[in-house]
């Protein structure tokens, strides 16, 4: 235990620890050109292990610990040399202080990590959302009405869809088996007089789009839309394969595939194709129906926010932005609720736990906005780490400048 304890509170310790989190960084930086922002951001700092590097374009087979186990073991390392040399003196406490809030920012950094999360509202004026998306995560959803205007919702998440096989879950009266999946795709219409590829299946969108798989996106401009190839079975049989696509699932995304199509073939042309692939999809099972297709992952809240006015402007003869502003109605129903709220750059909207900010506007329809949200339960402990340290240093350097000055009056 004394070899142990002396390991723990070591400086040498503290230097190889640092110097690993220095080559952390660099390497995950420099892959992120390979792997893409996310991707690196994930493999490189959010695990214990990271298990061969991409480094220039080329795969190095060697280990690294990653960020969670560099700052496990950096707070350890802390705490250990803390307790082993604590003083408490009030000589001492500007270096107490400092300790502390070196310790309330490690903390502080693995709680966001662990529990903040963003998504994105998307909404035209005039339209109610009690809903948020993410920007990064889908899932397979199958929805179907219990009166009174509610639906039913289950959901299966993206994660699901990569390991494939069968899926079953007591809320669906029959098992969903993933037969492919792609992270990311590209649609391509299936017209009469082109020499098309035998169809995925003969159900659904596949009769009308094949849907091949794409390279995933790696630029923060760029996003994956997933599609993935389904059967679903019960204990009488299958109910036939069929094709479940993002593509399908986002409004947005039919109108941009309305729009390339239209400037080769037209906007009526273009307007029955992406109305073929917005038709939704169903199979009815022991007299209900269910609805089925792959979105961005939701979050629902208790309240709802209607978006009234939005208003954009940019920097005169350039695309850089200058203002956006969303003029939004607040409703909740259980602390009865009815306002109005302005939301706009640098100013957003705090309301149970959560962050609205003004993000962006749709390009192609600019009565569009765009807020993103944040939840983030540890938002205030960088800002009171910070505090803390400074005040610690201060105290410090204060108590050696009037030891200082007070031996040099005295000399």
């Amino acid at each position: 235990m004394k070899l142990v304890w002396k390991l723990l509170t070591s400086l040498r310790l503290t230097v190889v620890l640092l110097a690993l989190g220095i080559v952390l960084v660099f390497v995950g930086t420099v892959a992120q050109a390979d792997e893409g922002l996310y991707t690196a951001q994930t493999r490189y700092f959010k695990h214990w292990f990271v298990f061969g590097l991409s480094f220039f374009g080329q795969r190095v087979p060697l280990p690294l610990p990653g960020g969670y186990l560099l700052g496990t073991a950096l707070l350890i390392n802390l705490l250990a040399a803390h307790i082993q040399r604590f003083q408490w003196t009030w000589k001492k406490i500007g270096i107490h202080l400092t300790h502390t809030g070196v310790i309330v920012l490690l903390v502080g950094q693995l709680t966001t990590d662990l529990s903040s999360r963003e998504t994105m509202l998307r909404f035209a004026e005039g339209e109610t959302k009690n809903y948020s998306e993410s920007a990064r995560d889908y899932e397979l959803v199958f929805t179907s009405d219990v009166g009174d205007g509610r639906e039913e919702v289950v959901s299966i998440p993206e994660r699901r869809l990569r390991n494939g096989g069968e899926i079953k879950t007591a809320s669906l009266p029959f098992t969903v088996r993933i037969k492919n999946f792609w992270a990311n795709s590209d649609p391509s219409f299936r017209a009469p007089m082109q020499e098309n590829a035998p169809p995925l299946t003969t159900n659904g969108l596949a009769r009308y789009f094949d849907f091949r798989p794409s390279p995933e996106a790696k630029a923060m401009d760029e996003r994956n839309i997933p599609s993935a190839l389904i059967e679903m079975t019960t204990v009488t049989g299958s109910l036939g394969e069929w094709v479940v696509s993002d593509w399908a699932g986002e409004t947005g995304l039919a109108a941009s595939v309305s729009n390339n199509f239209a400037r080769q073939l037209g906007e009526q042309m273009a307007g029955r194709i992406a109305g073929r692939l917005a038709e939704p999809q169903s199979i009815r099972v022991g007299g209900k129906e269910f609805s089925f297709t792959i979105r961005p992952e939701r979050t629902y809240r208790d309240f709802s926010l209607t978006l009234l006015n939005f208003t954009h402007a940019r920097y005169l003869g350039t695309d850089i932005p200058k203002d956006f502003r969303s003029r939004v109605r607040l409703e909740n129903p259980q602390t009865r609720e009815h306002r109005e709220v302005e939301i706009y750059m640098n100013t957003p909207l705090r309301y149970q736990g959560e962050t609205f900010y003004q993000a962006s506007f749709d390009q192609l329809d600019p009565r569009v906005s765009i807020l993103q949200i944040v939840r983030n339960p540890g938002w205030l402990t960088p800002y009171a780490g910070c505090i803390i340290v400074a005040a610690g240093l201060l105290t410090q350097f204060l108590m050696h400048l009037i030891g200082f000055i007070s031996k040099r009056r005295t000399a």
